[in-house]
């Protein structure tokens, strides 16, 4: 599905607002009093209208039907029940590469709304529900995003595609870990030790503290996510992708509607 200019524009909007919402913290002051359990909420109450935005200008863009609302249901559904089958263990969730492989085939508007929509229906069936829950649909929705923003939609195939879609959800899984560091990293700031964040700090001593974080905690997550993500996508991505391009000209989301006399 192409992207269209209110599509770019809701998506830039909703971006940037993501970008502030997880770096904040790095540049407040001492006294700011932070925390993002306080601004979780306003995030999700911004977040909502803007996924609303995103899809309503993607079927402005390219008349997006119900054939479509249904097949972003079903994929967000099927994304929420494959992310409770390694969640927690070790780093692994399956549902990563369903998402970049659908981001792929879909575009990343559409990318967008069910990588988000996925979390939020994951965190409902698992009962995830918390503070982080909106930066948690922010990221995943940038991966979807991301993987509709590959280069060669239209020509690229066989092997190469997969093993550009394994290399990117790799990249992907530990750049959604290390953004999510930011979600929570602020609350460890009263803890004496050399990756606490210290709120006024200047950016390149949090930052190096932000690295020490990153790799003493949620590597050993991460690693495996990404392990993960690019043996589902070689190995079933094929069959994926596949079916997903099969369903896509069936649906015929594209097609030009014509109106004939009798």
């Amino acid at each position: 599905m192409r992207l269209g200019r209110r599509s770019v524009i809701a998506l830039a909007l909703i971006t940037v607002i993501g970008v502030a919402a997880f770096g904040w913290p790095l540049l407040a002051d001492s006294a700011s009093g932070l925390a993002h359990s306080k601004d979780a909420p306003w995030l999700f109450a911004a977040l909502l209208p803007l996924l609303l935005a995103v899809v309503m200008a993607t079927i402005a863009d390219t008349g997006l039907d119900a054939k479509a609302v249904a097949m972003l249901g079903v994929l967000a559904a099927a994304g929420a029940a494959l992310r409770p089958l390694g969640a927690g263990t070790a780093g692994i969730e399956p549902m990563f590469f369903l998402m970049v492989l659908s981001g792929r085939v879909l575009g990343p508007g559409f990318g967008f709304v069910l990588g988000a929509l996925s979390m939020f229906a994951s965190a409902l069936l698992t009962g995830g529900v918390g503070p982080w829950m909106p930066f948690q649909m922010l990221a995943m929705g940038w991966v979807t995003m991301g993987a509709g923003l590959l280069p060669g939609a239209d020509r690229l195939r066989g092997r190469v595609e997969l093993v550009m879609l394994a290399g990117y959800g790799a990249v992907a899984s530990v750049a959604y870990g290390t953004v999510m560091n930011l979600q929570g990293w602020p609350y460890i700031g009263a803890l004496a030790s050399g990756v606490s964040f210290v709120p006024g700090d200047p950016l390149p001593e949090n930052l190096s503290r932000f690295l020490a974080y990153c790799l003493a905690t949620s590597l050993g997550w991460d690693l495996p996510r990404a392990l993960v993500t690019v043996v589902a996508s070689l190995t079933l991505g094929p069959a994926v992708l596949k079916a997903l391009r099969r369903a896509t000209r069936r649906a015929a989301f594209e097609a030009p509607v014509t109106f004939e006399d009798a």
